[in-house]
């Protein structure tokens, strides 16, 4: 039985943990999160005319999409976590926690999908203030 305070979390996830071998600096981390995808819908064989003679290829924004999950590990540059949004390898995201201490954009780099289920890696598109993953330096580096 848990002792009053601690957290229980969820049986460990053999998806996540599968995908993030793949990424051998990675802990556990459990952070809850947001995770926003701004979709839109590309049309590349078909151009759009704006009247002025020029054309381009079409495409309409369809919004963003949102799902709270957890950052079930996490490196320096990337992170890892489960979620039913349907990303795809290169699609951007947003990070964010609850109290903005992560606030942050990504490029997912894998896609694990089973049973409706989707597992990503996603690598920060820049350095992120406050995250709790450092990389490994040596002395005097950094």
């Amino acid at each position: 039985m848990p002792r009053s305070g601690s957290v229980v979390g969820p049986a460990k996830d053999a998806l996540v943990e599968t995908l993030a071998r793949y990424f051998p600096n990675a802990i556990a981390t459990r952070i809850p999160v947001e995770v926003e995808v701004a979709r839109s819908h590309r049309f590349p064989s078909q151009t759009i005319s704006n009247g002025s003679g020029l054309s381009a290829t079409g495409k309409i924004p369809l919004g963003p999409e949102t799902e709270k999950t957890v950052i079930e590990f996490g490196t320096a540059r990337e992170v890892i976590f489960a979620c039913r949004l349907p990303l795809e390898f290169e699609d951007r995201i947003w990070l964010r926690t609850h109290d903005g201490s992560l606030d942050a954009g990504a490029t997912v780099v894998a896609v694990q999908m089973n049973d409706g289920r989707t597992v990503v890696a996603a690598r920060f598109t820049s350095k992120v203030k406050n995250w709790i993953v450092r990389p490994n330096t040596r002395a005097g580096e950094e």
